[in-house]
């Protein structure tokens, strides 16, 4: 296992990494819309919010060695159903035409007053490693 430590993404405020590799996957943290930079939420909009999110978990692929065009699955969480529009334009600006599994669950509150949270799972290697 190698774990991923990248400062181009929000610093983990509890007990977990940003990121593991393992078996030629890299397993991502559910991220936030948090700035990097400053550590605060980012964007008024669900929008802007699941853009900031997004680049938060290609940050972490990033790092591990891997690319967006490479992510197989996306947990998608939202604070209100009616933010699905927004975070499916989103995701489709952000990914263009690749296409992951994915899931949107509806929940509770986000802390800081985030409206989407978004964990991913992305091939490194096509060989296993």
């Amino acid at each position: 296992m190698q774990i991923i430590e990248t400062t181009t993404a929000p610093t983990p405020r509890g007990h977990y990494s940003q990121g593991i590799v393992h078996a030629g996957l890299v397993y991502v943290a559910g991220q936030l819309p948090i700035d990097p930079a400053t550590g605060d939420i980012f964007g008024m909009t669900a929008h802007e919010q699941a853009v900031r999110t997004l680049r938060n978990v290609e940050a972490v692929v990033t790092a591990a060695g891997s690319t967006l065009d490479r992510v197989l699955s996306l947990t998608i969480y939202v604070t209100d159903e009616n933010h699905w529009p927004a975070v499916n334009t989103a995701v489709a600006e952000v990914f263009g035409t690749h296409r992951p599994a994915r899931a949107v669950i509806p929940i509770l509150p986000l802390r800081g007053g985030a409206m989407v949270e978004i964990q991913a799972i992305a091939a490194v290697s096509d060989d296993g490693r």
